[in-house]
């Protein structure tokens, strides 16, 4: 009697799986819409702070080091 009792217990209905299955997926939707809102937002501002002068303003001329101590060129 009690095992008849139990297994009756730990039943779900299908409407009951369908219903935690919609609020699991719900709560993940709101996850990803969040995920790509932060995702846009990062973007946009790194595409502002490469367009500042903190890249720009970088010597890119080349220096030759191999005549230096290490080599013996002294």
């Amino acid at each position: 009697m009690l095992k008849i009792l139990l297994s009756k217990a730990l039943l779900v209905t299908t409407t009951q799986l369908t219903m935690i299955l919609i609020a699991v997926a719900s709560i993940f939707l709101v996850f990803i819409i969040i995920a790509i809102i932060k995702m846009y937002k990062l973007k946009a501002e790194n595409k502002k702070l490469m367009e500042t002068n903190a890249f720009k303003d970088i010597d890119e001329t080349y220096k030759d080091f191999t005549g230096g101590h290490l080599y013996g060129d002294n």
